[in-house]
């Protein structure tokens, strides 16, 4: 991995290092990150304190197109005519083949290449008729700068329209730094460590009583004196009445009780 330092020349990292600064943007496309940081540069903001960060990384294959033997033949055929052109190129410079050479290696390329395509297809069996292009993107590009230096870079930044990206704004504090604690947990000891008042099983935040601090008992009552009465418990209604079954078979005993003697009547009037 190599960049290009402020002289021209390449400078070697000797090993991945973790990104350092803070966040003075965040972006959703690498094209809306390195617009900020071609701003910056316009604006003679030194960018060599700036670095692009992608969260997130994702592979995504494209697919182009249906793959088959003509598409196949076609494509080995112009990457073998330029490899053709160059053997050919060479022979009519050095060889003093002319024309002749120069044309002759392009065929020979272009037959060669479409040959191994079409056999390299072939062996695939079919497992893989398309053709794709694939690529790296993140689903956010944060743009940091040394510390020393945001505050600046915002300024620059703000002057460009939709200069820090997402809805928010830029995100403050150290890149990758831990949350601050929140204040009164855990006031004494370092951040993240056990707090040493507090018991197995209590929950967070819970400190035992303070002996002479905790709310006083109730003094006893004097002597002769009758202690309050319990207050009664109320009475539970008796709920031992019919069911709601035994009221609808009541019910229905008396309808057809009704209706049979609605008939012997109805009976008794036509006699």
């Amino acid at each position: 991995m190599s960049n290009l330092g402020p002289l021209g020349g390449q400078q070697r990292l000797s090993a991945p290092t973790p990104p350092q600064g803070e966040a003075i943007g965040r972006y959703g496309t690498y094209a809306e990150a390195q617009r900020a940081v071609d701003f910056l540069s316009d604006e003679h903001f030194p960018v060599q304190n700036v670095t692009i960060v992608g969260n997130n990384l994702q592979m995504v294959e494209r697919v182009t197109g249906r793959l088959t033997y003509g598409r196949a033949a076609f494509a080995g055929a112009a990457s073998g005519a330029w490899f053709g052109l160059l053997i050919g190129l060479m022979l009519s410079v050095f060889g003093n083949g002319g024309t002749a050479g120069l044309l002759t290696g392009l065929l020979i390329g272009a037959g060669f290449g479409m040959l191994f395509a079409v056999i390299s297809y072939a062996l695939t069996g079919g497992r893989r008729d398309f053709t794709s292009a694939s690529q790296i993107v993140a689903s956010e590009y944060v743009v940091l700068c040394l510390p020393q230096m945001s505050g600046q870079a915002r300024q620059v930044l703000s002057r460009l329209p939709n200069g820090f990206g997402r809805a928010g704004g830029p995100a403050q504090g150290a890149w990758g730094s831990p949350e601050p604690p929140a204040p009164g947990s855990h006031a004494a000891g370092a951040w993240g460590a056990p707090d040493p008042s507090a018991r197995p099983g209590a929950p967070q935040g819970w400190t035992p009583p303070q002996p002479g601090t905790g709310p006083a008992a109730p003094p006893p009552p004097p002597a002769g004196h009758d202690a309050p009465r319990r207050e009664e418990q109320p009475v539970e209604p008796d709920l031992s009445g019919p069911t709601y079954a035994e009221k609808v078979e009541e019910q229905r005993r008396a309808r057809r009780a009704a209706e049979e003697r609605a008939r012997q009547e109805r009976e008794g009037s036509g006699g």
